[in-house]
């Protein structure tokens, strides 16, 4: 088995126990608006595996077409239900087929024709399948697809050894910056350590729920998109991928932030606190992720999507992709048009990203 085939099986999003949690909790489910109808695929002996999901809505996507939904709606038709492959509520990039060996074009084409006959019986309006890695898009490469693009922030490691290494590739002000904001953490009587699966005790378990509901009812007056028995149950079921920065001040635990990891890229998820504590979100989710990153000897570092913020911390913008099937022809005429505008700006964005990122120039 190659890497890249393996990869599939470790990407933490697709394991079947982490699909199989977010139904079982009653995250992703129909009554909240992700009815799981998903998709496998037999051939030569080995099975296939694409999540699908039937959507009334388009929250916990992170890929926007409220746009032209309601762009629909003004002109009397309907977008909802639509069809989507996707992992819920996790905007990282990653395989969405899962497969023990490599896929080639023809098989996904089966997977799209499967696709396309699950549209026709849900009267499904459309298809996204939102950020697959750049091998499974090329399984559906078809000119009904429209491709759209995106950006993100990821951090790369550059063959460091220790969080010295990063900070030395910094240009002087910036490093300035991140010891500063490092110091700050030390001055308010804050410690951190970083726990591995089997290490999370149940107490620091019940603790990291209470703060992400309390991060997103200060974000968005809601308890977040998932429950606490899904939590409960990853710890239980997949721990050898899970990883928490724990931060206590006067030994009484006082926020945590939740990584997945795999043999090649670090994933920051969800991170609460009790209050606001000066530049604590910085150090949980980014420089305790990099010193992870960098001890276990990890690729890339994916600490969740938006937040420009993380560039002068040094995550480099890189480009998400998604692609969609348009049933009705005229709005795929209009949404491809925004599309190609689209572009454009994202590839403006990503290039002045790049202008500021926080590295020495060589030369």
């Amino acid at each position: 088995m190659s890497a890249t085939e393996n990869s599939a099986l470790q990407y933490p999003f697709l394991r079947p126990e982490f699909l199989q949690a977010l139904e079982n909790s009653k995250s992703a489910c129909a009554q909240t608006g992700w009815e799981p109808i998903h998709l496998s695929l037999a051939t030569d002996g080995q099975e296939s595996f694409m999540p699908l999901y039937l959507k009334d809505h388009s929250m916990g996507e992170y890929i926007f077409d409220y746009a032209w939904a309601n762009a629909y709606h003004e002109n009397g038709l309907e977008y909802y239900p639509k069809l989507l492959t996707a992992v819920p509520f996790t905007p990282s990039i990653g395989p969405r087929v899962r497969s023990a060996e490599s896929l080639d074009q023809s098989q996904g084409e089966q997977l799209f024709e499967e696709v396309l006959a699950v549209a026709a019986d849900t009267d499904a309006s459309s298809w996204h399948c939102l950020f697959p890695d750049a091998s499974q898009r090329a399984l559906f490469d078809d000119s009904r697809l429209l491709q759209r693009t995106g950006v993100q922030y990821h951090w790369r490691n550059y063959d460091y050894h220790c969080f010295d290494d990063y900070m030395a590739a910094m240009n002087s002000r910036k490093r300035k910056m991140v010891r500063k904001e490092r110091a700050e953490i030390t001055a308010q009587g804050i410690e951190v350590e970083v726990l591995e699966g089997a290490q999370i005790t149940q107490q620091i378990w019940q603790l990291f729920y209470q703060l992400y509901e309390r991060t997103y009812a200060k974000r968005n007056g809601t308890r977040g998109y998932l429950t606490e028995s899904f939590f409960i149950e990853i710890a239980q079921s997949m721990p050898e991928q899970i990883a928490m920065a724990v931060a206590y001040q006067n030994d009484i635990p006082i926020a945590c932030a939740l990584y997945f990891f795999d043999a090649d890229t670090l994933y920051g998820r969800y991170w609460g606190s009790v209050r606001e504590f000066s530049y604590l979100h910085f150090e949980l989710c980014y420089y305790r992720g990099i010193e992870f990153a960098i001890d276990k000897g990890l690729q890339k570092y994916d600490a969740g999507a938006q937040g420009e913020h993380k560039i002068i911390r040094g995550f480099e913008p890189i480009t998400t992709h998604s692609l969609h099937w348009i049933q009705h022809p005229q709005f795929r005429q209009a949404i491809e048009r925004f599309l190609n505008s689209e572009q454009i700006s994202v590839e403006q964005h990503i290039q002045q990203a790049m202008d500021i990122l926080p590295f020495r120039k060589s030369g």
